[in-house]
């Protein structure tokens, strides 16, 4: 049997291989490594990070390019520096975490791509499908074009992706149509992005005047009258004027009491008004003082709400507040003028029920210290005073004896 060698194995072979590596060691010397060089790093300047300021900057492969064994990813290496992106990761609010949320098979370099030169971009999106909706702006409704050519990620930002060229909305929607867009571009000014989300429907949100309760529910016309859109007032009386029960009485401030979530449940602050609820008024029904709707010109003294008590027959006046507050009625403290000393006694200021137990127009001096019918007639008789019902005659300031 004949014997056959593999013809790489043949003195011919080995001699052959050997002038090939020594082939390419010299080229790989002569050329100063540039045939193991993927490329130029991008130089753009931007934040240090990791003590360089540009991906040019870094002279170690290892600094991004994990070796073979190693159980980090090329990914690990980029957030070692990149640390903002990192914590993006885990908010799927933000972009890098809806990312990582809706395509977590993409890597750094699927939309990073590195080593194609020093000016090349840092950003390329082809291929990739882009959440652009985390941005705030969805592409739902940009697909196509006016003449259905697909709409491209530059026809937007131009060259460089992380800008937005400002005009390009109105070009867009001009080819679409021109009267149209060169008349809203004049009512509401070229910052389309202000108002506008990428979907058909408005967001209210975006502008300064937020949609809350019932104000949701209101169709565009009834504040956008007439196609008026840009200027419309804000103000509450500007829509509600007409429906103003209160017709005018409380201004035109309506926030002050309603709420665009219930407008009948209104919390007037009545210290607003000249009538501040203090005391037991404040949790009087409205209804109770306001009768029948009426509000403005009401009569703010006691007696149109509080009848003279019998027990005053007309003898105070209609001054309730100099004895009584709004805390409490009773016990009152009586502060106007008398004749007869309050604190006459050895107990300080009396009540009243001592000396005028039946009512305001009578008083006794019975019952009070030794002061007893029997006790007084034999007292005065001795004196030779015959007439002594009317005490305060004689003791008007409450002595025992007087002239």
């Amino acid at each position: 049997m004949q014997n056959y060698k593999l013809g790489c194995f043949t003195n011919t072979g080995i001699f052959a291989t050997l002038i090939a590596l020594f082939s390419i060691v010299g080229v790989a010397f002569a050329s100063g490594n540039q045939m193991f060089t993927a490329g130029d790093l991008n130089a753009e300047i931007g934040q240090s990070l990791g003590g360089v300021t540009s991906h040019a900057q870094i002279k170690e492969c290892s600094a991004c390019h994990a070796l073979l064994w190693s159980r980090d990813s090329m990914a690990d290496r980029c957030v070692a520096c990149h640390t903002e992106v990192a914590a993006q990761m885990f908010d799927v609010a933000r972009l890098h975490g809806s990312i990582n949320n809706k395509s977590g098979s993409l890597a750094c370099r699927s939309c990073h791509p590195e080593h194609r030169g020093v000016s090349a971009p840092l950003t390329d999106l082809t291929g990739n499908t882009f959440p652009h909706d985390t941005l705030g702006f969805s592409l739902k409704k940009h697909q196509r074009k006016a003449g259905n050519e697909p709409i491209l990620c530059n026809d937007c930002h131009g060259e460089d992706i992380t800008t937005f060229v400002s005009d390009s909305c109105q070009n867009c929607h001009g080819d679409m149509d021109i009267v149209f867009t060169k008349a809203h571009t004049l009512s509401f000014g070229a910052d389309c992005l202000a108002c506008h989300n990428g979907e058909n429907k408005f967001d209210h949100s975006l502008s300064a005047f937020k949609l809350e309760g019932e104000h949701k529910e209101a169709a565009c016309e009834d504040c956008h009258q007439n196609n008026l859109y840009k200027g419309t007032p804000t103000d509450c009386y500007s829509c509600h004027k007409n429906n103003d029960e209160h017709n005018g009485e409380f201004g035109t401030d309506c926030s002050a009491c309603h709420t665009p979530s219930d407008w009948d449940n209104a919390n007037f602050d009545h210290n607003r008004s000249n009538f501040q609820l203090t005391g037991k008024h404040a949790n009087v029904a409205c209804n109770d003082c306001h009768k029948n709707g009426e509000f403005k010109g009401l009569d703010t003294t006691c007696l149109s709400c509080h009848a003279e008590p019998t027990q005053h027959t007309g003898q105070f006046g209609t001054d309730c507040v100099a004895c009584h507050t709004t805390n409490a009625w009773t016990p009152a403290t009586f502060n106007g003028e008398h004749t007869f000393p309050l604190d006459h006694g050895e107990d300080g200021i009396v009540a009243c029920a001592t000396c005028h137990p039946a009512g305001y127009k009578t008083y006794t001096c019975y019952g009070c210290h030794e002061h007893n019918e029997a006790n007084i007639r034999g007292e005065h008789q001795e004196e030779g005073i015959s007439n002594f019902e009317n005490c305060m005659e004689c003791h008007a300031d409450g002595r025992e004896h007087d002239d």
